[in-house]
């Protein structure tokens, strides 16, 4: 099996394992997404592609909220999920089954939306290539809303290793293309009741 291969046939295999709600990063309710989305978007149907999305909920609140949605996952069998438990509003959604690694977009995205996609990430190789498939996503003008576990969270998570950041050391990771303009810290429950630490970052293209 080849190394580009890998990754999706993990994935797969976690989703088809557990149920959506039972994954340590379920959330019923997106809030500290919305709430940086919301406070650095003011343009109304701005278009917010949720990469690594999976069965994620943000797809649904984005869509009440009257945004314009994408859903990038390297697991298709999320997808089918996502698609199933939204039945008719599916149709609504942009879904991309892409590895965000090799990523090429057919139009720019005013929000890069990223939940626990990064800190997997712990080769220097796979960050230059993610942060060049963010760069050619995001609009001149766009955000991106990056989370991952801080520097207290766990150091594997579904059986792989993560990478841990506060947001000075996140921020270093993206240079001069993106600026830091607001951060949060967040205790995360899981489902299981163990509390994990994730750093939310959002960032404003840097402008040219």
């Amino acid at each position: 099996m080849s190394d580009s291969k890998r990754p999706a046939v993990h994935w797969n295999s976690v989703y088809r394992s557990r149920d959506s709600t039972d994954v340590s990063w379920f959330q019923a309710e997106p809030t500290s997404s919305l709430e940086l989305i919301a406070s650095a978007v003011t343009q109304a149907g701005a278009g917010v592609l949720d990469v690594g999305g999976g069965t994620s909920f943000l797809a649904d609140r984005l869509l009440a909220l009257g945004y314009r949605v994408g859903v990038m996952d390297i697991s298709e069998v999320a997808l089918d999920q996502s698609k199933a438990r939204l039945g008719t509003e599916a149709t609504a959604v942009e879904w991309i089954h892409a590895d965000v690694l090799n990523f090429v977009p057919r139009h720019p995205w005013d929000v890069w939306h990223d939940r626990a996609v990064f800190h997997f990430l712990t080769d220097q190789h796979d960050r230059l290539a993610y942060k060049a498939t963010l760069l050619r996503t995001l609009a001149s003008d766009g955000v991106a809303v990056i989370a991952t576990f801080g520097p207290n969270a766990p150091e594997r998570c579904s059986g792989l290793p993560t990478a841990r950041y506060g947001p000075d050391a996140l921020a270093q990771e993206f240079g001069d293309d993106l600026v830091l303009i607001a951060d949060r810290l967040e205790l995360h429950r899981t489902p299981r009741g163990d509390t994990q630490e994730f750093v939310y970052c959002a960032f404003k293209r840097a402008a040219v």
